[in-house]
Protein backbone atom coordinates (compact mmCIF):
# COMPACT_ATOMS: atom_id res chain seq x y z
CA UNK A 1 0.00 0.00 0.00
CA UNK A 2 1.19 3.42 -0.68
CA UNK A 3 1.31 6.17 1.65
CA UNK A 4 2.25 8.84 -1.32
CA UNK A 5 -0.51 11.39 -0.47
CA UNK A 6 -2.15 11.27 2.59
CA UNK A 7 -4.81 13.62 4.30
CA UNK A 8 -4.66 14.41 7.69
CA UNK A 9 -8.02 15.16 9.28
CA UNK A 10 -7.59 16.84 12.96
CA UNK A 11 -10.22 16.52 15.50
CA UNK A 12 -13.22 17.44 12.91
CA UNK A 13 -15.35 16.73 15.26
CA UNK A 14 -19.27 17.88 16.00
CA UNK A 15 -18.15 19.42 19.34
CA UNK A 16 -15.41 21.82 17.81
CA UNK A 17 -17.85 23.05 14.84
CA UNK A 18 -20.13 25.83 14.74
CA UNK A 19 -23.10 24.15 13.60
CA UNK A 20 -26.45 25.65 12.62
CA UNK A 21 -29.78 24.31 14.70
CA UNK A 22 -30.67 21.58 11.13
CA UNK A 23 -27.05 19.57 11.95
CA UNK A 24 -28.02 18.91 15.52
CA UNK A 25 -29.61 16.35 16.91
CA UNK A 26 -32.90 18.12 18.69
CA UNK A 27 -31.51 19.34 22.13
CA UNK A 28 -28.09 19.12 21.61
CA UNK A 29 -25.43 22.07 20.53
CA UNK A 30 -21.42 21.46 19.82
CA UNK A 31 -19.69 21.91 23.14
CA UNK A 32 -16.60 24.37 22.06
CA UNK A 33 -17.33 24.97 18.77
CA UNK A 34 -14.79 27.23 16.51
CA UNK A 35 -15.83 30.15 14.51
CA UNK A 36 -15.72 28.86 10.82
CA UNK A 37 -15.30 25.43 11.49
CA UNK A 38 -18.74 24.13 10.20
CA UNK A 39 -17.69 25.69 6.68
CA UNK A 40 -14.12 24.50 6.77
CA UNK A 41 -15.85 21.38 7.46
CA UNK A 42 -17.99 21.82 4.48
CA UNK A 43 -14.72 22.91 2.31
CA UNK A 44 -12.64 20.28 3.02
CA UNK A 45 -15.16 17.28 2.53
CA UNK A 46 -16.02 18.83 -1.31
CA UNK A 47 -12.47 19.02 -1.62
CA UNK A 48 -12.22 15.56 -0.28
CA UNK A 49 -14.48 14.29 -2.60
CA UNK A 50 -13.25 16.00 -5.91
CA UNK A 51 -9.10 14.63 -5.44
CA UNK A 52 -10.35 10.99 -3.73
CA UNK A 53 -8.70 9.26 -6.59
CA UNK A 54 -5.72 10.77 -5.53
CA UNK A 55 -5.44 10.26 -1.94
CA UNK A 56 -3.68 7.07 -0.60
CA UNK A 57 -4.42 7.68 3.32
CA UNK A 58 -6.64 9.22 5.24
CA UNK A 59 -5.66 9.80 9.08
CA UNK A 60 -8.86 11.24 11.46
CA UNK A 61 -7.99 12.32 14.71
CA UNK A 62 -10.48 12.31 17.62
CA UNK A 63 -10.28 14.13 20.77
CA UNK A 64 -11.55 11.90 23.41
CA UNK A 65 -12.00 13.17 26.58
CA UNK A 66 -14.06 11.96 30.04
CA UNK A 67 -16.30 14.62 32.60
CA UNK A 68 -13.66 13.58 34.86
CA UNK A 69 -10.39 15.89 33.42
CA UNK A 70 -8.16 18.13 34.73
CA UNK A 71 -8.58 20.72 32.16
CA UNK A 72 -12.49 20.15 32.83
CA UNK A 73 -14.54 22.31 35.08
CA UNK A 74 -15.60 19.19 37.48
CA UNK A 75 -12.06 18.73 38.38
CA UNK A 76 -11.04 22.27 40.11
CA UNK A 77 -13.34 24.60 42.50
CA UNK A 78 -12.22 27.69 43.57
CA UNK A 79 -10.49 28.98 47.05
CA UNK A 80 -13.63 29.55 48.28
CA UNK A 81 -15.50 26.51 47.61
CA UNK A 82 -17.25 27.92 44.32
CA UNK A 83 -17.25 26.22 40.75
CA UNK A 84 -14.69 27.15 37.99
CA UNK A 85 -15.89 28.58 34.94
CA UNK A 86 -15.09 27.28 31.81
CA UNK A 87 -12.11 29.38 29.87
CA UNK A 88 -10.34 30.17 33.26
CA UNK A 89 -6.52 29.96 32.71
CA UNK A 90 -4.56 27.96 35.99
CA UNK A 91 -1.40 28.08 36.99
CA UNK A 92 0.85 26.53 39.91
CA UNK A 93 1.20 29.58 41.46
CA UNK A 94 -2.51 30.24 41.66
CA UNK A 95 -3.41 27.04 43.18
CA UNK A 96 -0.42 27.36 45.84
CA UNK A 97 -1.92 30.76 46.82
CA UNK A 98 -4.81 28.77 46.94
CA UNK A 99 -6.86 30.65 44.77
CA UNK A 100 -7.97 27.25 42.82
CA UNK A 101 -7.99 23.51 44.28
CA UNK A 102 -8.86 20.43 42.79
CA UNK A 103 -12.11 19.04 43.88
CA UNK A 104 -10.26 15.95 46.23
CA UNK A 105 -7.38 17.16 48.11
CA UNK A 106 -5.37 13.95 47.51
CA UNK A 107 -4.95 15.21 43.85
CA UNK A 108 -3.28 18.55 44.66
CA UNK A 109 0.42 17.01 44.60
CA UNK A 110 -0.18 15.01 41.49
CA UNK A 111 -2.26 18.63 40.14
CA UNK A 112 1.03 20.86 41.30
CA UNK A 113 3.79 18.27 39.60
CA UNK A 114 1.65 18.39 36.04
CA UNK A 115 1.38 22.51 36.38
CA UNK A 116 4.86 22.64 37.53
CA UNK A 117 5.80 20.50 34.14
CA UNK A 118 3.37 22.03 31.77
CA UNK A 119 4.94 25.43 32.24
CA UNK A 120 8.55 24.37 32.53
CA UNK A 121 7.38 23.45 28.36
CA UNK A 122 6.71 26.99 27.36
CA UNK A 123 3.88 25.80 25.28
CA UNK A 124 0.63 26.15 27.33
CA UNK A 125 -1.15 27.19 30.50
CA UNK A 126 -3.75 24.91 31.47
CA UNK A 127 -7.54 25.94 30.48
CA UNK A 128 -9.83 24.69 31.93
CA UNK A 129 -12.06 24.12 29.29
CA UNK A 130 -16.32 23.25 28.56
CA UNK A 131 -16.21 19.32 28.72
CA UNK A 132 -16.24 18.27 25.14
CA UNK A 133 -15.92 15.14 22.96
CA UNK A 134 -17.03 12.90 25.67
CA UNK A 135 -15.94 9.88 24.57
CA UNK A 136 -19.40 8.31 23.17
CA UNK A 137 -21.51 11.21 23.17
CA UNK A 138 -22.61 13.44 19.87
CA UNK A 139 -20.34 15.86 20.04
CA UNK A 140 -17.75 13.34 20.10
CA UNK A 141 -18.78 12.10 16.68
CA UNK A 142 -17.39 13.58 13.15
CA UNK A 143 -19.02 16.06 11.19
CA UNK A 144 -21.39 14.66 9.16
CA UNK A 145 -20.17 15.98 5.57
CA UNK A 146 -16.50 14.85 6.34
CA UNK A 147 -17.78 11.46 7.52
CA UNK A 148 -19.72 10.74 3.97
CA UNK A 149 -16.66 11.76 2.18
CA UNK A 150 -14.56 9.36 4.02
CA UNK A 151 -17.08 6.92 4.03
CA UNK A 152 -16.92 7.19 -0.10
CA UNK A 153 -13.70 7.44 0.20
CA UNK A 154 -13.37 3.93 1.60
CA UNK A 155 -15.63 2.43 -1.04
CA UNK A 156 -13.50 4.05 -3.92
CA UNK A 157 -10.12 3.44 -2.63
CA UNK A 158 -11.82 -0.07 -0.44
CA UNK A 159 -9.38 0.79 2.11
CA UNK A 160 -10.17 2.10 5.91
CA UNK A 161 -9.51 5.20 7.12
CA UNK A 162 -7.08 5.23 10.14
CA UNK A 163 -8.59 6.57 13.42
CA UNK A 164 -6.40 8.15 15.87
CA UNK A 165 -7.45 8.93 19.89
CA UNK A 166 -6.25 11.54 22.08
CA UNK A 167 -7.04 12.87 25.23
CA UNK A 168 -8.09 10.33 27.39
CA UNK A 169 -6.12 10.26 29.96
CA UNK A 170 -7.59 12.61 33.06
CA UNK A 171 -3.83 13.93 34.22
CA UNK A 172 -2.78 15.60 30.78
CA UNK A 173 -3.41 17.76 27.94
CA UNK A 174 -3.47 16.39 24.93
CA UNK A 175 -3.67 18.67 22.35
CA UNK A 176 -1.21 16.78 19.90
CA UNK A 177 -2.17 13.68 17.73
CA UNK A 178 1.41 12.68 18.81
CA UNK A 179 2.08 13.07 22.29
CA UNK A 180 0.47 14.84 25.19
CA UNK A 181 1.69 17.99 26.45
CA UNK A 182 3.12 16.68 29.54
CA UNK A 183 3.40 12.74 28.83
CA UNK A 184 3.55 10.26 31.19
CA UNK A 185 6.09 7.27 30.68
CA UNK A 186 3.84 4.84 32.82
CA UNK A 187 0.87 5.68 30.61
CA UNK A 188 1.71 4.93 26.85
CA UNK A 189 -1.35 6.57 25.45
CA UNK A 190 0.07 9.81 26.77
CA UNK A 191 3.60 9.36 25.12
CA UNK A 192 4.45 9.38 21.63
CA UNK A 193 2.35 7.80 18.92
CA UNK A 194 5.65 5.92 16.96
CA UNK A 195 2.94 4.04 14.68
CA UNK A 196 1.19 7.45 14.08
CA UNK A 197 4.46 9.23 13.10
CA UNK A 198 5.98 6.57 11.10
CA UNK A 199 2.88 6.53 9.25
CA UNK A 200 2.81 10.03 8.58
CA UNK A 201 6.67 10.82 7.49
CA UNK A 202 5.90 8.14 4.68
CA UNK A 203 4.10 11.10 2.94
CA UNK A 204 5.46 12.68 0.23
CA UNK A 205 2.71 15.11 0.40
CA UNK A 206 0.58 15.31 3.85
CA UNK A 207 -2.41 17.65 3.49
CA UNK A 208 -3.65 19.04 7.16
CA UNK A 209 -7.04 20.67 7.98
CA UNK A 210 -8.85 20.34 10.97
CA UNK A 211 -9.77 21.76 14.27
CA UNK A 212 -8.49 24.33 15.60
CA UNK A 213 -5.86 25.73 14.34
CA UNK A 214 -4.94 27.57 17.27
CA UNK A 215 -4.77 24.41 19.26
CA UNK A 216 -4.52 20.60 18.30
CA UNK A 217 -3.66 21.40 14.25
CA UNK A 218 -1.13 23.70 15.74
CA UNK A 219 0.23 21.23 18.45
CA UNK A 220 0.32 18.42 16.28
CA UNK A 221 2.33 19.82 13.75
CA UNK A 222 4.75 21.53 16.22
CA UNK A 223 5.54 17.76 17.19
CA UNK A 224 5.62 16.20 13.96
CA UNK A 225 8.28 19.20 12.41
CA UNK A 226 10.08 18.11 15.78
CA UNK A 227 10.47 14.73 15.03
CA UNK A 228 10.68 15.21 11.23
CA UNK A 229 13.64 15.07 9.12
CA UNK A 230 14.77 18.36 8.79
CA UNK A 231 13.97 18.77 4.97
CA UNK A 232 9.75 17.42 5.31
CA UNK A 233 8.35 20.83 5.89
CA UNK A 234 8.14 21.46 2.02
CA UNK A 235 6.10 18.02 1.79
CA UNK A 236 3.48 19.21 4.31
CA UNK A 237 0.35 21.20 2.99
CA UNK A 238 -1.97 23.33 4.66
CA UNK A 239 -5.47 23.87 4.00
CA UNK A 240 -5.84 27.38 5.27
CA UNK A 241 -9.86 27.62 4.60
CA UNK A 242 -10.30 24.39 6.10
CA UNK A 243 -8.80 25.28 9.79
CA UNK A 244 -9.97 28.18 12.27
CA UNK A 245 -8.94 29.48 15.51
CA UNK A 246 -10.48 29.08 18.56
CA UNK A 247 -12.00 32.32 19.40
CA UNK A 248 -9.50 34.88 21.52
CA UNK A 249 -6.68 32.86 20.13
CA UNK A 250 -6.74 34.65 16.56
CA UNK A 251 -2.94 35.43 17.20
CA UNK A 252 -1.87 32.03 17.79
CA UNK A 253 -3.64 30.98 14.66
CA UNK A 254 -1.31 33.35 13.23
CA UNK A 255 1.82 33.06 14.47
CA UNK A 256 1.59 29.24 13.74
CA UNK A 257 0.95 29.69 10.17
CA UNK A 258 3.80 32.07 9.58
CA UNK A 259 5.80 29.87 11.53
CA UNK A 260 5.05 27.34 8.87
CA UNK A 261 5.89 29.30 5.66
CA UNK A 262 9.04 30.16 6.94
CA UNK A 263 9.89 26.53 7.26
CA UNK A 264 8.87 25.86 3.80
CA UNK A 265 5.33 24.51 4.07
CA UNK A 266 2.93 25.46 1.66
CA UNK A 267 -0.28 26.90 2.51
CA UNK A 268 -2.84 27.28 0.64
CA UNK A 269 -7.06 27.15 0.05
CA UNK A 270 -8.91 24.03 -0.88
CA UNK A 271 -10.05 25.99 -4.17
CA UNK A 272 -5.72 26.35 -5.41
CA UNK A 273 -4.63 22.58 -3.89
CA UNK A 274 -5.12 20.17 -7.17
CA UNK A 275 -4.14 17.11 -7.20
Amino acid sequence: MTLDTQLLLIDPQNDFCDLPANFCPSGLRPALPVPGAHADMQRVATWLRQYSAHIDHITVTLDSHQVFDMAHPAFWQQGSGDEVAPFTAITAAQVRQGQFQPRKAAHLARTLAYLDALEARGRYTLMVWPVHCEIGSWGHGVHAHILSACADWQRQQQRAVCNVFKGSNPWTEHYSALEAEVPDASAPETCLNQTLLTSLLQAQRLIVAGEASSHCVRATIEHLLQQAPADFAPRLTVLTDGMSPVSGFEAQHTAFLQHLQAAGAQLCTTTELRL
